[in-house]
């Protein structure tokens, strides 16, 4: 079975880990990591993103270690494009988050009409911080949690309650 995941993934948290997780109990990975150009126009917020390399080389750091564990292959491609690699007729699963979900049903309207068969999509729920919100990039960029959802403390020493 062939996996495909997509995503901008910076900074690289535990919400990250666990679609990473999934997709390497399912088999072969193939992640596409979004181009420059495509990073900023898949963002619901504005916020500074790494270029390119600079987040390739963390996933490759990050994917090794999964890859090791499950026994399984992995590469990485760039995304020009939303639907990036999915439209591919080598895949056969899809991970996604719940966020993701709709963007993996749009894929298999365009599988469907380019005559493929449709992805399974694999949805993996949220991983959530100590505060009970979910783990988003967002929040670590703005300090209020660290890649793994542990609150950080604020200016003050206190933990910081903010949410996005």
């Amino acid at each position: 079975m062939k996996v495909a995941l997509g995503g901008t993934f910076d900074p690289v948290h535990d919400g990250h880990r666990a679609l990473f997780d999934r997709a390497f109990e399912l088999g072969p990975v193939t992640l596409g990591l979004t181009s420059d150009i495509l990073a900023p126009k898949t963002r619901s917020e504005d916020r500074p993103v790494r270029d390119y390399h600079s987040r390739r080389e963390t996933l490759e750091t990050e994917l090794q270690e999964v890859a090791t564990e499950y026994d399984h292959e992995y590469d990485i491609k760039k995304l020009g494009e939303p639907t990036g690699i999915a439209t591919d007729p080598e895949f056969d699963v899809l991970v996604v988050s719940p966020e993701t979900k709709t963007g993996g049903k749009r894929i298999n309207e365009i599988r469907r009409q380019n005559g493929l068969d449709p992805l399974t999509l694999e949805v993996v729920d949220f991983v959530y911080a100590d505060d009970g919100e979910k783990i988003t990039s967002t929040r670590i960029l703005r300090g209020v949690i660290d890649e793994h959802g542990n609150l950080t403390p604020d200016r003050d020493g206190q933990m910081s309650a903010g949410t996005d």
